[in-house]
């Protein structure tokens, strides 16, 4: 269960609430000079890049979704998994046209051993929604959105939604009051109203700013404690701090 923003306004601003069931996965938060990113520990022993941010400006998050049959994993070169093209994009290794032309020119499947659907963006407010054995949009358009049903196709995942979820109709709701002076503090406030609990609580809240290439992060929906991650190459000294223009933000 998680939920994926991208709003352009005066400052190209993305928000993303990583929810998962701690008795299934392994995570932490990584802070690197390229990369910031909620590590997912994989049965390789390493801490994969699946939602994150790369100093370029890149943001690429993998969101849960009840799978089709079209999307299954295939061992071709013909496929490319959802997870693999996430990486390589969240490290900066393809860039947003190398994966359009990707998704153009190659089936994207699932993992073997997860269904996930993507929302990719770039640093100019781009976004890339894919969900493997249905398809892909781009746009470009004041917000874009997305949570674990599929936006394409919707109802193929209608028969799977959760008894009281409408975290996307709420989040929706919101994106539509604001104007272009949204902020952090308005990311986070958005992401604590739809911030979830209990077994799939949200075990990361992160807000990403073009135009401060800085990253705020939250843990265990402890909103009270944002802490703020600076890319090096930013002209602000990197800091990791409660961030001071977040005072405001009660939650």
């Amino acid at each position: 269960m998680c939920t994926r923003f991208v709003y352009r306004g005066d400052d190209m601003i993305t928000g993303f609430n990583f929810d998962i069931d701690l008795s299934v996965w392994k995570h932490k938060v990584i802070e690197e000079k390229e990369r910031f990113y909620i590590g997912i520990l994989r049965p390789d022993g390493t801490y994969h890049s699946y939602h994150g941010v790369n100093k370029n400006g890149n943001v690429g998050t993998l969101l849960y979704v009840h799978g089709n049959s079209a999307g299954t994993y295939q061992d071709s070169q013909n496929c490319m998994t959802i997870a693999d093209l996430m990486e390589q994009f969240i490290k900066a290794q393809l860039s947003f046209d190398e994966v359009l032309q990707i998704v153009k020119s190659k089936k994207i499947t699932y993992a073997p051993d997860v269904t996930m659907q993507a929302m990719l963006s770039d640093v100019h407010g781009r976004v890339l929604i894919i969900e493997p054995g249905i398809g892909y949009w781009e746009e470009h358009k004041r917000y874009s959105l997305i949570t674990n049903y599929s936006l394409m196709k919707p109802e193929s995942t209608k028969k799977f939604i959760v008894q009281g979820d409408d975290r996307y109709e709420r989040a929706l709701q919101l994106l539509d009051s604001y104007k272009n002076d949204f902020s952090i503090s308005d990311a986070f406030s958005l992401l604590h109203t739809v911030r979830q609990e209990g077994e799939w609580a949200t075990r990361v809240s992160f807000v990403y700013s073009a135009k401060e290439q800085a990253v705020w992060y939250a843990e265990n929906n402890h909103f009270e404690h944002i802490t703020k991650f600076v890319f090096p190459s930013a002209k602000q000294e990197r800091s990791s701090h409660a961030a001071e223009n977040l005072s405001s933000f009660k939650g």
